[in-house]
């Protein structure tokens, strides 16, 4: 007759292998080097043994979902992430989250597990263009002129955000030949960031990686900031 096993009691706690094939599914690219660069940054904060393993709980690995999904599909800085998780831990509910994200204190909803799951969703080209309200000459003429593009008839969320603002421009007389700064200026800016972030990028290492990844989202969120002032400075002198 064989023996009953033990009840489990307690927590589950798992070690950074098992927290690893976990995340593998969704996140293919983690590494354990990765998830101690996000302890660094304070958006983790495992427990430790007394000969300082670190021991991960269900919290823990829901935590680093919900960093790596909105720095993934919502394209994050970490420092506003933190920001997020911060409020969150002290029983808030952050007022700037992007739209359509909710979250639970300390963990992830199965609401928010969704949501991010659409948000890095593949589309056909007829989804593209009923989501974003597109027509198909102006799909065609995005395509041509490079602001989009796809991978096996398949587009991405930034498609679908170009096309969406593409779509309110050409009702104020903008068409996609108009655009082609934008797609230059990007461009530029993108050069910016891979000079900016070359000294890290040229280290193989997954923290050297990870962190190259960060300074580039930051510098482009300050080139954003910088651009939209400049703008919006010179459409406060129209006002005059």
């Amino acid at each position: 007759m064989a023996m009953a096993q033990p009840e489990r009691r307690g927590p589950l706690v798992l070690n950074i292998g098992e927290v690893l094939a976990q995340l593998s599914d969704d996140f293919p690219s983690m590494t354990a080097s990765k998830i101690r660069f996000l302890e660094e940054k304070g958006l983790i904060n495992p427990r430790r043994t007394p000969a300082g393993y670190r021991q991960y709980s269900d919290s823990d690995v829901e935590r680093l979902r919900f960093v790596l999904s909105l720095q993934r599909d919502q394209y994050l800085p970490l420092k506003v992430i933190k920001d997020y998780l911060d409020a969150i831990d002290r029983g808030e509910r952050p007022d700037n989250l992007p739209p359509g994200v909710t979250v639970s204190p300390r963990i992830v909803s199965d609401e928010l597990a969704a949501e991010l799951q659409n948000k890095s969703r593949k589309l056909s080209e007829e989804q593209l263009r009923a989501e974003s309200g597109a027509s198909v000459p102006l799909l065609q003429s995005l395509l041509s002129f490079g602001l989009i593009g796809h991978s096996n008839g398949q587009f991405d969320e930034h498609a679908l955000q170009v096309a969406r603002a593409c779509v309110q421009l050409e009702g104020h007389g903008l068409e996609p030949r108009h655009l082609r700064p934008f797609q230059a200026a990007a461009e530029r800016e993108f050069g910016l960031v891979e000079r900016a972030v070359a000294t890290l990028t040229s280290r193989k290492d997954a923290a050297s990686q990870a962190r190259a990844a960060e300074a580039a989202r930051e510098i482009s969120d300050l080139c954003l900031t910088l651009h939209r002032a400049l703008v919006q400075d010179r459409i406060s002198r129209m006002e005059i």
